[in-house]
């Protein structure tokens, strides 16, 4: 093997140094920069990519707060609207109730009324049948036809109490 004979050592050693030395130079010149603009290029959309995230997250916090936002002032406006509204039905169920109370007063009245007209005449037809009941009473008895004025008289004073 060439590689181990130790006469062709040094220039083997120098050819290595050489060729060591135009990698070098080659990949300091050529690869290296490239692979660092590479990866440079590559950390600057990294970078974007972060900010935009950022901005997107920043912009989706700000809308989700505009929603909570719009949706606690909608919710209030529905409780305000809520209240609202069982004010109203309260004020309109307490004036229903007051007129329907007045009406029931104003038929209750009117059915005193009449009730006290209907007892007046039941009273008058009450004592005229009694009249009449006692005159035939009197007269089958006694066989005395007693005039009206008579058995008004008698009724009149039994009513009062006395007899």
């Amino acid at each position: 093997m060439p590689q181990l004979n130790f006469a062709d050592f040094p220039p083997q050693l120098v050819w290595l140094a050489i060729s060591f030395i135009v990698l070098y130079v080659a990949m300091a010149k050529v690869a290296v920069p490239r692979i660092a603009e590479v990866l440079e290029s590559r950390q600057d959309r990294i970078a974007r990519d972060l900010d935009e995230a950022k901005r997107l997250s920043e912009e989706s916090d700000k809308a989700k707060a505009e929603y909570e936002a719009a949706l606690e002032e909608a919710r209030a406006k529905a409780h305000g609207m809520v209240t609202e509204l069982k004010a109203t039905l309260s004020k309109e169920q307490e004036a229903s109730r007051v007129d329907l109370e007045a009406k029931l007063a104003s038929k209750s009245a009117e059915a005193e009324k009449s009730i006290a007209a209907a007892k007046d005449e039941a009273l008058s037809n009450v004592r005229q049948i009694a009249g009449e009941a006692a005159k035939a009473t009197v007269s089958k008895l006694v066989s005395i036809d007693l005039a009206d004025g008579d058995v008004d008289a008698a009724i009149e004073a039994s009513a009062k109490g006395r007899v």
